[in-house]
């Protein structure tokens, strides 16, 4: 009963050891998970790295208990405890070697042989299959990064297509001023164009008239000039002309 006891106690030691070593891990990857940055002065979250469990020897007892008695008794310390333990405990029968102790005795040996035997192919195996699983994470990790990657790619593309949207509105208010400018000035030029020929038609107009006036004026007096002239002063005027001509001739 004692033996089952001994192999139950130290089977619990074990993963006791275990479990605190895991906790350790755990709590010193956390410790590192999170780290601040200088320059933003933001938290900066690293991934977790799985932690190896600290050393034993034989197969259940961490190492650091022996180095506990190296800075004390020596090397030879932690085993020479171990024996002058169990001798003390055998030679006052506080624990006796009765049969249970052979069967566990016989236990112990074929579960260090399995150990020995087994344990690194077992352990190569469950070793593979972790890394197989962290691979499937890391792989699923890498392309939903990849994926976030490209969304915010395209969310970029699509900010600078609404910056060149309003450029091209831009462009169109512009273009909308261009044109109503033009068709400001056209009717500027239309009016400038009516207005220049109502004042030509009005110039062109009053010099019809002028010329009109002139005229009938010319010929009214012309009119009364040759009603007031009789035959005989017309008579005496062409004689006179005649003679001037003579006169012009011989000089």
């Amino acid at each position: 009963m004692l033996s089952r006891a001994a192999i139950l106690s130290g089977q619990a030691s074990k993963s006791l050891v275990a479990n605190c070593l895991r906790a350790t891990s755990t709590s010193t990857a956390n410790t590192q998970v999170a780290k601040t940055d200088e320059k933003s002065g933001e938290v900066a979250f690293s991934r977790p790295v799985r932690q190896e469990p600290g050393k034993v020897r034989m197969g259940f007892i961490p190492d650091e208990w022996f180095q506990f008695f190296y800075k004390k008794t020596g090397v030879t310390g932690p085993y020479t405890f171990a024996v002058t333990l169990s001798t003390y405990l055998v030679s006052k029968e506080i624990y006796v070697l009765e049969h249970e102790y052979y069967s566990g005795l016989s236990l112990l040996i074929m579960w260090a042989y399995g150990i020995k035997t087994l344990g690194p192919k077992l352990a190569a195996y469950l070793d593979k299959e972790i890394e197989a699983y962290e691979n499937a994470w890391n792989e699923s990790r890498v392309n939903q990064k990849q994926t976030l990657t490209e969304q915010i790619s395209d969310e970029e593309k699509a900010q600078k297509s609404m910056e060149g949207q309003t450029l091209l509105v831009e462009a169109k208010r512009e273009n909308v001023a261009l044109q109503l400018e033009a068709n400001y000035r056209e009717r500027l030029i239309s009016a400038y164009s009516e207005v220049k020929k109502r004042l030509d038609y009005q110039v062109e107009k009053q010099n019809i008239e002028r010329r009109i006036t002139q005229k009938n004026l010319v010929d009214y007096v012309v009119a009364k000039v040759r009603s007031s002239i009789t035959a005989d002063q017309e008579k005496q005027n062409i004689n006179k002309c005649i003679s001037d001509l003579a006169g012009l001739a011989k000089a």
